[in-house]
């Protein structure tokens, strides 16, 4: 595979949508056996990963996975087995990286940014390490080799850390294509009793119960002493000086505006009589304040007035009388 080739199937997998089964922090809470194992025996997990990644098919091993430049020049077709041992043993990042892109290209999965970033923390650690060898064994100076020690020796700690976690993360993505991942439990839903129409709707074990209501306010409609309006309501100046304004909307004359928010409809004092007084000199006027008495209202037209003399009898049918 060319520098072209390796260029366009990385700008390929940016592409991805998929997501590992777990990042990088969780592998070791996910599978902390698996993680383990593969920190203290990296090359046997690396063997064993790039097996399951092609189906246990070996004639379709490739070294590096096909990703470098060597693939398929180094006589895997007739040994893959001890091709693929050499490729673990002697060039184990590579193998574990080969594996990564194998699986990625085949399921479309997407590297997260924190992984990514583990990942880049890892690599420039590594070359931080050597690069201060190289420095110390160019001077010769003692504390440069001092302090190349414990970088190369804090590298090679976060590498193998983390070439475990990326390799659990692959067991798990492979578990999870095999069908070999815990299948969530699936409860077994309760039994259900038909109601009848005269049975009455339990509401006890519901989850919703029936809501509780506080007793309302104090002034609330309905409430006793209401309304308990709060001191200096309504405001001062209200309603305004002059309104309604006067003849609006064309009030007849004699007309009174209703009376302000707190008053009494009538004027204190006793209601009115029922009926006006009669005046003693038989005089009526309007200025008197005297009105004449309430005349009855005549009867109808046909109105014949029974004799108060005529004797008690069986009451007529006025259906048919003329």
């Amino acid at each position: 595979m060319g520098i072209q080739d390796q260029v366009g199937k990385m700008q390929t997998r940016q592409g991805y949508r998929n997501l590992w089964h777990a990042d990088l922090m969780g592998t070791m809470t996910t599978d902390t056996p698996y993680c383990c194992f593969a920190a203290f025996c990296g090359p046997c997990v690396s063997y064993l990963l790039r097996k399951r990644a092609l189906y246990n098919d070996m004639s379709r091993y490739r070294c590096c996975a096909g990703y470098m430049p060597c693939s398929g020049r180094c006589g895997e077709r007739h040994c893959p087995e001890l091709c693929l041992g050499t490729e673990v043993c002697f060039c184990f990042a590579t193998s574990v990286a080969s594996t990564r892109f194998l699986i990625q290209d085949e399921f479309n999965i997407q590297t997260a940014p924190c992984d990514n970033c583990i990942i880049g923390f890892m690599l420039c650690l590594n070359q931080l390490a050597c690069i201060c060898s190289l420095i110390a064994c160019i001077t010769g100076s003692g504390e440069l080799s001092d302090i190349s020690s414990v970088l190369s020796c804090i590298a090679d700690t976060v590498f193998c850390s983390v070439c475990a976690c990326m390799q659990t993360q692959h067991k798990l993505e492979l578990d999870k294509r095999d069908g070999k991942l815990p299948q969530p439990v699936m409860a077994v839903p309760p039994m259900q009793q038909m109601s009848r129409m005269d049975q009455p709707i339990p509401y006890a074990g519901y989850h919703h119960q029936r809501p509780v209501y506080s007793p309302p306010p104090t002034g609330y409609p309905g409430h006793a002493g209401y309304p308990n309006q709060h001191a200096g309501y309504p405001p001062a100046g209200y309603p305004p000086a002059g309104y309604p304004p006067a003849g609006y909307p064309n009030q007849p004359a004699g007309y009174m505006p209703p009376p302000a928010y707190g008053q009494p409809v009538y004027p204190p004092g006793p209601p009115p009589p029922v009926r006006p007084p009669e005046s003693p000199h038989g005089i009526y006027s309007a200025d008197s304040g005297v009105f004449p008495p309430a005349v009855p209202p005549p009867p109808p037209p046909g109105y014949i007035p029974e004799s108060p003399s005529a004797p008690p009898g069986p009451p007529r049918d006025k259906t048919f009388s003329s």
